[in-house]
C-alpha cells in the first residue's frame, strides 16, 4: 500500500511540476551559456520556507548572490534581489552553496563563501536583510581572521538564533610552522542573536577534519545544534562523524557514524545530510568509498549519535549514485539522491513512516538529460518537496507525499 500510494503522488506531483514547467518555461528555464544573474542561470540554488509558507531562493549566477520568493509552491517569482553589488569569485566548488533561513517576523540571514586566490582559499561572507527580502546589509565577513573559511551550514534555532559552522584552515599554518603534520582543515563555529546581523566570537569544535565536503545542520531541540561532517581520523581515515552541542556556545563529542574505512590523502567534494526528527531521531546520509563498503548509505541513530544503526546502501551501483538528502518531517522521513543511467539524469526517492526503521522501493521522481544541481529536500511544516536545479529544465519545486 505504501508504494502503491507514493507512486500514485509522484505520478501527480510530476503531472503538475510538468504543467507548471510548460507555462513558466521563459521565467525558469536554463540556457546553454548564461552568464547573467537570473535564475535560469544559477548553478546552486538553495531553498527555504518561511513560516508563512513563503518559499525563498537563494542562488549563485553571473558571479553575483540573489533571491527571490514564491507564495505559490515556485509556480512563479517575485522579482529578482541581488544580494551583493559587486562581482564576485564565488566559491564554485561542488559542496558548496548559498546558505538561507527566514524569521518569523520575516527576517533573512544569509551566508555564502568567495574565493580570495588562486590557492581555493576561501572567505564566508553574511548578510541580513529587515525588510522581507528588499534589501539586505552590505556582505561581511562572518570572522576577521583572513585564513580560508569555506562550506558554511546555515540554521535557525527554535528560539531565532542562527547557528553557523563552516570548515576553517586557521590552525594549519602554525602547526605546520612548529614542525608537525596537519591534516585536513577545522570546524568552527558561531552564533547570532540578532538574526544574523552580528556574530559571537568564532569556536574550534574540532580539528583535523576533511576540508573540501559540505556540512549537515540541524538542532536536537532547542539551543542543541547537531553537525554531521567528514572527519579524519587516524591513519588518513575519511569517515563520518556527528557532533551534538551542549548548546550554541558549547562543542560536544566527536561520534563516528560509521567503520567504512576510507583511506584517503584526497578530497572526496561530497558531503554528508542530516535531519533530526520529532522523536529525537538522527537521520544520516552519506557517500564513501571505503574498505569496509562503497558508495551511497543511510544509518539512524536514538542516543544522540552515540551509537548508529547498520548502515542500509542507496541505490544502484551501476548507475552512480550521488548526492543523497535527507529530512524528517512530521509526518514522514524522505531520501533523495541522483543516478545515471547514461542517458539522463534521475532522482530517485524513498519514504518510511516509522522514522527511518523501514523504507518504501526507490521511485524515481524527477529527470533531466543534462547537467543539474544537487537535489535538496525542503519542507513547509507539512509537506516536504524536492527542490532541484536542472541546466535543461530549469528550476523545480516537486511535492512528495501529501502530508498524510
Amino acid at each position: 500500500m505504501l508504494r502503491i500510494s507514493l507512486l500514485a503522488t509522484l505520478a501527480f506531483a510530476l503531472c503538475q511540476t510538468a504543467a507548471n514547467a510548460q507555462m513558466n518555461h521563459h521565467q525558469h528555464a536554463s540556457e546553454a551559456a548564461c552568464e547573467e544573474t537570473a535564475l535560469r542561470c544559477a548553478s546552486k540554488v538553495t531553498p527555504a520556507f518561511a513560516p508563512d509558507g513563503t518559499l525563498w531562493l537563494a542562488w549563485m549566477a553571473g558571479g553575483h548572490i540573489s533571491v527571490a520568493s514564491s507564495r505559490d509552491q515556485g509556480r512563479s517569482f517575485s522579482t529578482p534581489v541581488q544580494v551583493t553589488k559587486e562581482k564576485l569569485n564565488l566559491d564554485w566548488g561542488p559542496d558548496a552553496r548559498p546558505q538561507i533561513v527566514v524569521e518569523k517576523n520575516g527576517g533573512i540571514a544569509l551566508a555564502f563563501s568567495r574565493f580570495r586566490d588562486k590557492a581555493f582559499n576561501g572567505q564566508v561572507l553574511v548578510t541580513r536583510s529587515v525588510d522581507g527580502g528588499q534589501s539586505f546589509a552590505e556582505p561581511q565577513p562572518i570572522t576577521p581572521n583572513n585564513d580560508s573559511q569555506r562550506f558554511v551550514a546555515l540554521g535557525l534555532d527554535a528560539d531565532g538564533s542562527v547557528f553557523a559552522a563552516w570548515i576553517d584552515k586557521r590552525n594549519r599554518l602554525p602547526v605546520l610552522e612548529a614542525g608537525k603534520k596537519y591534516e585536513g582543515a577545522g570546524l568552527f563555529f558561531a552564533s547570532s542573536k540578532d538574526g544574523g546581523a552580528t556574530y559571537s566570537e568564532t569556536q574550534l569544535a574540532a580539528d583535523n577534519t576533511c576540508e573540501c565536503c559540505r556540512l549537515g545542520l540541524a538542532f536536537a531541540g532547542p539551543g542543541h545544534p547537531v553537525v554531521v561532517f567528514r572527519n579524519i581520523f587516524e591513519g588518513g581515515v575519511r569517515d563520518h562523524a556527528v557532533m551534538t552541542f551542549a548548546d550554541p556556545a558549547t562543542a560536544g563529542e566527536v561520534r563516528r557514524v560509521s567503520q567504512d574505512d576510507w583511506q584517503i590523502a584526497a578530497c572526496p567534494h561530497h558531503g554528508p545530510s542530516l535531519s533530526v526528527s520529532p522523536t529525537g531521531a538522527y537521520h544520516v546520509t552519506w557517500f564513501t568509498s571505503g574498505k569496509a563498503r562503497k558508495g551511497l548509505f543511510y544509518a539512524r541513530s536514538q542516543d544522540e549519535g552515540r551509537t548508529f544503526s547498520d548502515p542500509l546502501p542507496l541505490g544502484r551501483a551501476d548507475r552512480n549514485p550521488t548526492r543523497p538528502y535527507v529530512l524528517a518531517g512530521p509526518h514522514r522521513t524522505t531520501m533523495v539522491w541522483k543516478e545515471f543511467d547514461g542517458e539522463k539524469t534521475a532522482v530517485n526517492a524513498i519514504v518510511s513512516h516509522d522514522d527511518g526503521k523501514s523504507w518504501s522501493k526507490p521511485v524515481p521522481i524527477a529527470t533531466t538529460a543534462d547537467t543539474s544541481d544537487h537535489p535538496l529536500l525542503v519542507g513547509d511544516g507539512q509537506k516536504t518537496y524536492l527542490s532541484w536545479m536542472t541546466k535543461a529544465d530549469g528550476y523545480r519545486l516537486l511535492p512528495i507525499g501529501d502530508g498524510s
